[in-house]
């Protein structure tokens, strides 16, 4: 009787086990957590680093993946992939608001990452997501969360953290670097960006123009709205810069940069003014 007591109460502990780890039919719309904070080449599980410098990062339980990839000028681009982290997936086209801060730091800062399809991606859709991180940001260390995404019908959230150092960056100069290549994009004419537009703008680099004001990315604009000519969000008149002698309203200051160099390399893309503006 000994015997078939202690057994009995192995076999009630078991199932009580497996009972206790069933999950909730309740769970509703899969939402992805954070993932873990640092990468680790040595962890089979998610956040490892590509061949490229990209970080692979878990959505909603491997379900899918994103590679993240930080290039130079604080370029920051998302690949949507697969289970098996190869197959190129592709997502309706949709503005991805990302929110940026230091790997030490408080206080967030929200980008705009745009839908840029690759070649292959059917229209309407896309496999890849382009953002800038502030400037202040280049080259440094960032935790990135981005609150939502969708994904065929479901929504997820996921998080991640960059390289601590990247190797184009020069760690005993940054600010200098920084400054040198600032001045090259906004005070040399080039295109359809004119010594005349670099005096109406102040003879000042864009960094010291907008210091202090922080971008507010609104990616639902109304029928009128100014639009931003790189992210098509909502333009802010506190970020207006003169391109070929006119005046263009932006929801950033890296979406200035990007204009001003569009400008200067490729001209015939520039439209005027009144064209990005929501129909």
């Amino acid at each position: 009787m000994v015997r078939l007591s202690c057994l009995s109460v192995v076999l009630f502990g078991v199932i009580a086990v497996v009972v206790g780890c069933s999950k909730s039919p309740d769970a509703g719309v899969p939402i992805q957590e954070p993932a873990p904070a640092k990468p680790n080449p040595d962890d089979g599980h998610g956040h490892k680093v590509t061949s490229r410098g990209g970080i692979i990062v878990p959505i909603g339980d491997d379900k899918y993946h994103a590679e993240a990839v930080f290039e130079k000028d604080g370029v920051l681009r998302l690949f949507i992939l697969g289970k098996d982290e190869v197959t190129v997936v592709e997502v309706k086209t949709q503005p991805v608001t990302a929110f940026v801060k230091p790997e030490d730091g408080d206080v967030s800062e929200s980008i705009i990452l745009t839908a840029k399809p690759q070649s292959g991606d059917a229209d309407g859709m896309t496999s890849q997501f382009v953002g800038h991180l502030p400037r202040a940001l280049w080259g440094k260390p960032v935790e990135v969360s981005i609150p939502t995404i969708r994904i065929e019908n479901d929504r997820y959230r996921l998080g991640f953290k960059s390289q601590s150092t990247p190797d184009h960056v020069d760690p005993a100069m940054p600010a200098k670097l920084v400054d040198e290549a600032e001045k090259k994009v906004f005070l040399t004419p080039g295109g359809k960006y004119t010594a005349e537009d670099i005096a109406a703008n102040g003879n000042v680099v864009a960094s010291v123009k907008f210091k202090g004001i922080r971008p507010l990315h609104n990616a639902t604009p109304k029928v009128g709205d100014k639009l931003c000519p790189i992210s098509m969000t909502k333009a802010n008149r506190k970020f207006t810069w003169i391109i070929d002698g006119k005046s263009y309203e932006f929801c950033c200051l890296p979406c200035v940069e990007e204009f001003v160099v569009l400008a200067k390399e490729k001209p015939d893309e520039i439209e005027d003014p009144e064209f990005y503006r929501k129909k």
